[in-house]
């Protein structure tokens, strides 16, 4: 008998966990500096941000512990058993699942709002290596499978051959396909794999189940090989698949888990575009605001890939074109130019969100300006006081020199 905890990383918590979760990309100033195309290629490094939040640190705790759950299982008595009955299914007899357990779980959320990023992020956490040596057989910790298109059973666990093949170097895939095996053969056989090779079953995509007429065939066969491998399986999808779940009590009871909606807008999302704004490449220093943020959050609706792709595409505009700032006129340029297919579901003069009395970190240092004889102070003033800034710092950096006075 192996001891589990001797092969997986010490499971992490609040500070650790945010530290060894998040991805901050070196950055140096004298970036601005550099030509069009220097800046144009560092600028993918936004890309490679990621910054820690609730969902995540909930999904790598839920992630990690049902891995140990499934490693646990492989080291009883009765994945001997299983492993007997499992045989029996591959030569066509009548066999019996004795693993058992709700060890399905979903994760659901809208598009964009990083889950599978997340998942990624979190594979590489609870698992030094992709392939962990346990119980005399090399183990795949982590196996990630797209649902088909048209939900196909034999689809899917031909997928998961071939994955598994992909990452162990075997020949599953291949020795089904010469063989013709039927969809109840593939189940044993993916069943028996997954019982020697598997830890965690990662579905993707599940919302291809929703339109389709095998959902339900697909999910049973999902369930039985649950039963027949004691693996853990988390169902990764859109919020349609919450309501397919929702028709029968057998689904439902088994797909109880994670869901998630777009950021509102809170700290969390404030701090979150400010380490992306941090990230400059154009040659002025940008004035990073309230306004600026709320018109981010009304221009998202909190979906984080919406937020790094316009200041991405922003700034990516304002290098081409020489204009070379980052400013709401940039994003705005993006936000019309780069992504006219979000405009249906994205509808900022609907929007209700009201700005927080919160002083901005200085992420960025903000230039100083002159006045010039275009500066309104009542616009000035008006925006202050609807955006909950405070009036005098507004105007001190359009370069409106006041004296302040106490009473």
């Amino acid at each position: 008998m192996t001891d589990i905890t001797s092969i997986m990383p010490q499971m992490l918590t609040g500070k650790e966990l945010d530290k060894a979760l998040e991805i901050i990309p070196d950055y140096d100033t004298s970036i601005r500096e550099k030509s069009i195309t220097e800046r144009l290629i560092a600028l993918q490094d936004i890309y490679k941000i990621f910054i820690p939040n609730a969902m995540s640190k909930e999904i790598y705790t839920k992630m990690y512990l049902s891995l140990l759950r499934s490693l646990r299982k492989k080291q009883s008595i009765t994945a001997v058993r299983q492993f007997s009955e499992n045989s029996k299914m591959v030569r066509r007899q009548q066999c019996e699942g004795l693993m058992g357990g709700s060890d399905s779980y979903t994760i659901i959320g809208p598009s964009g709002i990083g889950k599978s990023t997340c998942i990624n992020r979190i594979m590489q956490l609870i698992s030094d290596k992709p392939i962990i040596y346990f119980n005399n057989s090399n183990i795949i910790s982590c196996l990630v499978v797209q649902t088909p298109a048209d939900s196909s059973v034999k689809g899917l666990l031909l997928e998961i051959l071939r994955k598994t093949d992909e990452m162990l170097g075997t020949k599953y895939y291949e020795n089904s396909i010469r063989s013709h095996a039927t969809v109840d053969m593939l189940i044993g056989s993916v069943s028996q794999i997954a019982l020697c090779h598997i830890g965690l079953l990662i579905v993707d995509e599940t919302q291809n189940i929703v339109s389709s007429k095998n959902g339900t065939v697909l999910i049973g066969t999902l369930t039985q090989l649950i039963n027949n491998s004691g693996i853990s399986i988390a169902f990764v999808g859109t919020p349609e698949t919450t309501v397919f779940f929702e028709q029968a009590f057998m689904l439902a009871r088994r797909m109880l888990g994670l869901n998630y909606k777009a950021m509102v807008y809170d700290d969390e999302f404030r701090n979150f575009c400010l380490n992306i704004l941090r990230y400059c490449y154009v040659k002025e220093t940008p004035v990073i605001d309230e306004v600026m943020l709320l018109w981010l959050y009304n221009h998202s609706q909190g979906n984080v890939s919406v937020v790094v792709g316009l200041i991405y595409d922003a700034q990516e505009i304002a290098i081409l074109n020489n204009t070379e700032k980052l400013d709401i006129a940039t994003l705005t340029a993006a936000y019309q130019n780069r992504m006219t297919m979000l405009h249906d579901y994205i509808a900022p003069e609907k929007s209700k969100v009201t700005p927080l009395k919160k002083k901005i970190p200085e992420y960025i240092p903000i230039k100083e300006s002159s006045v010039s004889d275009d500066v309104n102070i009542c616009e000035i003033t008006d925006r202050a006081k609807s955006c909950g800034l405070n009036i005098v710092k507004e105007m001190k950096k359009h370069g409106i020199k006041i004296l302040e006075v106490k009473t």
